[in-house]
């Protein structure tokens, strides 16, 4: 039995593009970090690909961890959590769930850039919340709430606690008004 957090073949490449969507935006501050690695550029474009249809779920979970790995070599907080927000985005061909994860990093990098304001966060939690199709909204949807579902990426771990965890549950009482 599949896991609610993994959504279903026609929902995953809705959400890979928003996720994708979220990773670019904070993905200056990666290549700022560690100019000579584009694994992470490298995520994104392949969860565009996989929202394209142009990649196979098979082919993504082998290739998944790179762009993870990639958040060694940079040189700030900003840009590690940049990276991992790319490393999300990549892994939702494997589990839907990981959408929300390549949000959450990618509005902690934008809280952890230099001279970020106050509300950096919030407000890129905003600018994510608005760029849902009403597609990706709905599928978006379907996942359970954080901590409710121990199979996956939304269950206990790194991104149900802390400000990843605060992050999660603010983007899903958005999706969830």
């Amino acid at each position: 039995m599949l896991s609610s957090q993994t959504l279903s073949g026609a929902d995953r490449p809705v959400v890979a593009a928003w996720a994708a969507d979220c990773a670019e935006r904070v993905l200056p501050l990666f290549e700022a970090a560690a100019p000579d690695d584009d694994r992470p550029r490298d995520a994104i474009a392949r969860a565009r690909a996989f929202a394209r249809g142009e990649l196979t779920t098979s082919g993504e979970i082998r290739r998944r961890f790179g762009a993870g790995r990639a958040a060694h070599s940079a040189s700030s907080p900003a840009g590690v959590a940049a990276a991992r927000a790319a490393a999300q985005a990549s892994g939702v061909a494997h589990m839907g769930a990981h959408a929300l994860g390549a949000a959450a990093y990618a509005a902690r990098a934008a809280g952890l850039r230099p001279s970020a304001p106050p509300d950096a966060v919030d407000r890129e939690i905003e600018w994510q919340l608005r760029q849902l199709t009403p597609e990706a909204r709905s599928a978006l949807s379907l996942l359970p709430l954080l901590g409710q579902d121990a199979a996956g990426p939304l269950g206990p771990g790194l991104l149900s606690t802390g400000e990843l965890g605060s992050i999660i549950r603010a983007l899903q009482a958005g999706i969830r008004p």
